[in-house]
């Protein structure tokens, strides 16, 4: 099963799933990464839980909640999901108890086993703020590669800051 390893279940999203979404959505210190910038209402996030049963080719996007002993931890994404490029961008959030315990790489492998596997992608992205350094760490585990920095690319409280662009490219489904 390409989905489940190891106690962590990636899953669709479910009713019941609101109140995590709403927390975790409304958490202030995952606004940057996820470019939000006004809290989502429960009303809103039970509409988009409602929509989540599209399937990925009209969608255009997937999001997989991490189930880790049968608890919600976090959520993975992928996005921009292009099928005629063979390509998706791919994000990933644990909650903060759950961080730097190994999880992150292990969620990366299922689900680039199942975006190469299953969804037969030549190619998955991440971009990242340079001064991120615990996904820096965490995607180059996961054998993604620097391939491009874009210079004072996010406005935040600070300033500007770069973001840069990590690829991983699947060498065994090469299609012409």
């Amino acid at each position: 099963m390409y989905l489940t390893k190891d106690n962590i279940r990636l899953r669709a999203l479910e009713p019941e799933d609101l109140d995590f979404l709403f927390t975790t959505e409304n958490d202030e210190d995952f606004w940057q990464i996820s470019s939000t910038q006004v809290p989502f209402s429960k009303h809103l996030l039970a509409k988009y839980i409602a929509n989540s049963h599209m399937d990925i080719y009209q969608a255009k996007q997937l999001r997989l909640v991490i189930d880790y002993q049968k608890q919600a931890i976090g959520f993975i994404d992928l996005f921009d999901f292009n099928p005629q490029h063979q390509r998706a961008g791919i994000g990933i959030l644990i909650v903060k108890e759950f961080q730097n315990k190994g999880l992150g790489l292990k969620v990366l492998n299922l689900i680039v086993d199942y975006a190469f596997n299953v969804l037969l992608l030549h190619q998955l992205y991440a971009d990242i703020e340079t001064d991120n350094t615990a996904s820096i760490k965490l995607f180059k585990k996961a054998n993604f590669r620097l391939v491009g920095v874009k210079k004072e690319w996010n406005f935040t409280n600070n300033g500007y800051k770069d973001e840069a662009l990590y690829q991983l490219i699947n060498k065994t489904n090469v299609t012409f």
